[in-house]
């Protein structure tokens, strides 16, 4: 589960510092919750509210830190590009999804890279299987959308 939960933690953070960082979080707490997890249940749906809820969490928290630190993004753009156009292509994704609205982005990560259904997706992030279809079509669209413009 380990990999699957690392992309997730990607998709959600948009890097893969604090995806790694957020990774190990939820697997911290879930194993000091253990004893809370039902047996029977989806581990890994389990496990992924843990994670959903944490990055909520630091999400706020980090709001919080920009308004008295500068952006860690501030020196992102220093150095050259990789010559690559899987690179740059892969780049331009990961951007256009770290633009997404939260909600979207974890409709679009479940879904689409994960390969949950929109039912289990929507277990997972505790809300109705509607709600999940609708943010999905709407970050799926907005994430095409930019990908075009960029193009």
């Amino acid at each position: 589960m380990l990999p699957r939960l690392r992309r997730f933690a990607i998709g959600l953070t948009g890097n893969g510092a604090d995806g790694d960082d957020l990774c190990q979080m939820t697997i911290e707490r879930a194993l000091g919750n253990r004893d809370k997890w039902r047996g029977g249940s989806r581990l890994d749906s389990w496990v992924y509210r843990i994670m959903r809820n944490i990055r909520i969490d630091e999400a706020r928290a980090g709001q919080r830190r920009l308004q008295t630190f500068v952006d860690e993004e501030a020196g992102g753009s220093v150095g050259a590009m990789g010559a690559q156009e899987a690179t740059v292509e892969l780049s331009d994704i990961d951007a256009a999804l770290a633009r997404l609205p939260d909600e979207q982005r974890e409709a679009v990560v479940l879904v689409m890279v994960e390969g949950y259904s929109y039912r289990e997706a929507a277990e997972i992030v505790g809300c109705p299987t509607g709600t999940m279809n609708s943010r999905l079509v709407r970050g799926r669209d907005a994430l095409l959308a930019m990908l075009e413009q960029e193009a």
